[in-house]
């Protein structure tokens, strides 16, 4: 009886030392090591037509900001996209909110929107039209912005094992996060992405889920049998870049 207590206790310690850590991420990889194909078009073209039906794309052009702190204004979008101007985080859009003011100052910039289609319309008077990501037009002060270069992000078809890391500096794009936990006895668990904005999770080369800030939940499922004893790896790929350089494990899911 003894005995099994004190294992029991152990196992509780062990569990309690396991939720409690955080892991900071001490890596990073540039996002260019998964660019499909690039295709230039005077205008937008959806992600159908850039071949992809899940997933992220980047629209990038070069603009001419004449009064400071322009207006952009996109006509669609499906269904979110973090907006960029020279590598800067300006904020994002959706198809509920198309517009958003731009910090930046006169002359020529590069603006870049990085794009993500939630999922597929199966319902509704748009299921006969089921575009993905940018198309129609994106104005800036009313001016169409045009000559487009647009590339396919292949985030979740990458083996994450295989990207090149550096140590981490700050980055203000979009980019992978590696980081390391250790534990004694892998048992399920959750991970707490609480404070990051939209983006991806891989742990020991193993995708376990998508997060974003928008929805209540704040943690993804871990399961024992993919963790191992000893060291482990978690990648996390962030879309909208909220500055954040920490993960958590966590013993019980967490929603806000």
């Amino acid at each position: 009886m003894r005995r099994e207590l004190f294992v029991c206790c152990l196992f509780c310690l062990s569990l309690l030392t396991l939720s409690a850590q955080e892991i900071p991420m001490q890596e990073v990889a540039a996002l260019e090591q998964v660019y499909g194909d690039v295709q230039e078009s005077e205008g937008l073209l959806p992600m159908n037509e850039l071949g992809i039906e899940f997933g992220y794309a980047l629209y990038e052009a070069e603009i001419t900001v004449e009064d400071v702190d322009p207006m952009l204004a996109v006509e669609n979008i499906r269904d979110y996209a973090s907006v960029y101007v020279d590598g800067r985080l300006q904020g994002w859009i959706t198809d509920n909110q198309k517009n958003i003011k731009l910090t930046v100052s006169t002359g020529t910039h590069h603006l870049q929107l990085y794009a993500e289609n939630i999922g597929r319309i199966t319902y509704g008077p748009e299921i006969l039209d089921n575009s993905k990501g940018l198309f129609g037009s994106i104005t800036l002060e009313d001016v169409e912005i045009e000559n487009w270069k647009m590339t396919p992000l292949l985030i979740r078809d990458c083996d994450v094992e295989e990207l090149q890391f550096t140590p981490c500096q700050t980055k203000q794009s979009p980019c992978f996060y590696r980081g390391t936990f250790e534990i004694e006895t892998p048992t399920d668990i959750f991970l707490d992405t609480s404070g990051w904005g939209m983006g991806e999770v891989w742990i020991n080369g193993q995708y376990i889920g998508s997060f974003w800030e928008n929805i209540s939940q704040r943690t993804i499922p871990v399961p024992a049998a993919i963790l191992a004893k000893g060291i482990n790896r978690v990648v996390v790929f962030e879309l909208k870049n909220n500055c954040r350089q920490v993960v958590r494990l966590s013993e019980k899911a967490i929603f806000d």
